[in-house]
């Protein structure tokens, strides 16, 4: 034993020395009960997790619900469709003008619904920086399998669009947020700090979620009014279920890549407000496969866009019919 620096000092030696250090008390005087030290406090012990409240309780019984009744219909599949779903290139050149050009919502209308009408190409041309982030009521376990399932569908789109899309904490541009309702206070201060300069309509989306809206994205163009993306936030409950938390990751970053729009004519598809697929199929990997074709550019209108999209939409499926 080596007491800083010097000498060793033994045990028994250490054991004199203190001793020699105490000062000897005379005995008490006969008659006299010795008084009992008083109990030192105890420490304080750290308040108990509450664990979710009520509220977002409620919305965890209510998402395993929906899960669990999809499922029980035959929906949420996770095959990537098969011989019951095919499909050929002129559906798909439909489906991509459906999904890709036209807009689900008014272009900074909040939830209002577009009127139709083809819109333009919109996609990401620099890198996309994906992080994962999660409110405070997120349990570790929890925040490690997100995580995991975050990373292996970004590492897909990767390889599907051949566009440089990774996770990163260094600078990242695409934020996932996985928030449950206990965090809620927390999503408008966190998205002003993304996006410092968005507008009243597009923030106030995050103001009291109905239930019916499981997750959701919203993408930024880098010039107000362009097409050009430059920052995407997305928004997943925490309270799903492990399929639905899946099945969100899936649409709502492919979605924010610019295949923003659903259509009930796509099959098989997760762009499609029927649920009957949970993940990203084999036709939707073919539409990001054409929108990140470098021969479609930002802001190309569907005619300038559609010829393009023929030919490699008869490339990937085989030829015309």
């Amino acid at each position: 034993m080596r007491m800083g620096w010097g000498r060793p000092v033994t045990a028994a030696a250490l054991a004199l020395a203190l001793l020699a250090g105490c000062e000897t008390l005379p005995p008490a005087p006969p008659g006299i009960k010795p008084q009992a030290r008083p109990d030192r406090p105890a420490p304080a012990a750290p308040a108990p997790d509450p664990g979710p409240s009520d509220e977002s309780r409620a919305l965890a019984q209510y998402y395993a619900r929906v899960q669990a009744d999809l499922l029980t219909r035959g929906l949420l599949r996770t095959d990537g469709g098969g011989p019951d779903t095919p499909f050929t290139d002129t559906t798909l050149v439909r489906n991509f003008q459906a999904i890709a050009l036209e807009e689900e919502y008014a272009r900074g209308g909040g939830f209002r619904r577009s009127q139709g009408g083809d819109g333009r190409i919109k996609k990401w041309t620099q890198p996309v920086r994906v992080s994962a982030e999660f409110g405070p009521s997120v349990v570790d376990s929890r925040r490690a399998k997100d995580q995991s399932m975050l990373a292996s569908f970004v590492a897909r789109l990767n390889r599907v669009t051949g566009h440089p899309i990774t996770m990163s904490t260094a600078n990242p541009n695409f934020h996932v947020l996985f928030m449950s309702e206990d965090d809620k206070d927390l999503i408008k201060p966190r998205i002003r700090e993304l996006v410092p300069d968005i507008d009243a309509t597009s923030l106030a989306i995050f103001d009291n979620l109905p239930r019916a809206i499981h997750c959701l994205v919203i993408a930024f163009s880098e010039e107000p009014g362009g097409y050009n993306y430059g920052r995407a936030i997305a928004l997943i409950r925490a309270e799903h279920p492990e399929l639905l938390t899946r099945s969100c990751i899936h649409e709502e970053v492919a979605q924010g890549l610019g295949v923003g729009n659903d259509s009930p004519q796509a099959r098989p598809s997760i762009f499609n407000d029927d649920d009957e697929f949970a993940l990203l199929t084999t036709h939707d990997e073919m539409l990001l496969r054409i929108l990140y074709n470098p021969r479609l550019r930002p802001g190309m209108t569907a005619e300038e866009a559609i010829p393009i999209v023929r030919d490699l939409a008869a490339q990937m499926v085989g030829g015309p019919s």
